[in-house]
């Protein structure tokens, strides 16, 4: 095989590594991200037509999981202050999803091969679990303050009520209401 040969295929097996993982370079304009990765948006806009969870809701959302890093974890807990003792928490990826919530994901839609690292993946998770909210808490698709309080506690804390003695939870997710109304803004300019 001649040299040239050889150096294509080094180079395919190479490209066909990880992701792109990085975050978009410009957080603040919903236009810039659309503009800098296609992929995100065509992939939302298919979430937003299968689950009926507009654009700028996931994009809050996904902005303050994992600001948009799709390789994304917790950080590590410490033992003595210096010991690595594991993460917080199994969540991993553009959506941050915990691996039981993730798994149950995939038995009901049965999408199996579902990654936490991939966009498509990521946004139709995000679709499927604030639908479920819908329909078990009755909140609607566009409150992304509620929406992301149910995503963050689980169904079942937000129905006990467990975020409103969590002052710092609350503001969280009051920011995350208004970047998403921010995004909805700025991608009626864009589009």
């Amino acid at each position: 095989m001649n040299r040239l040969l050889k150096l294509g295929i080094v180079l395919l097996v190479a490209s066909c590594g990880g992701g792109n993982y990085s975050a978009p370079r410009n957080l603040e304009n919903a236009c810039a991200i659309a503009s800098e990765r296609p992929q995100y948006m065509r992939a939302m806009k298919r979430t937003e037509r299968k689950w009926g969870v507009p654009v700028h809701v996931q994009m809050a959302t996904m902005y303050q999981e994992s600001k948009f890093i799709g390789d994304a974890r917790t950080p590590h807990k410490f033992a003595l202050g210096v010991i690595p003792i594991g993460r917080q928490s199994s969540a991993f990826g553009y959506s941050q999803a915990l691996d039981g919530t993730w798994e149950e994901y995939q038995r009901e839609t049965g999408n199996r091969r579902a990654r936490r690292d991939n966009i498509r993946d990521a946004t139709d998770f995000i679709g499927w679990y604030m639908n479920g909210s819908q329909r078990q808490l009755g909140l609607s698709k566009y409150d992304a303050t509620s929406q992301y309080l149910a995503y963050h506690e689980g169904r079942g804390g937000f129905a006990r009520g467990s975020h409103r003695s969590k002052g710092w939870l609350m503001s969280v997710a009051a920011r995350v209401g208004q970047r998403s109304e921010m995004y909805r803004q700025q991608l009626r300019s864009c589009r």
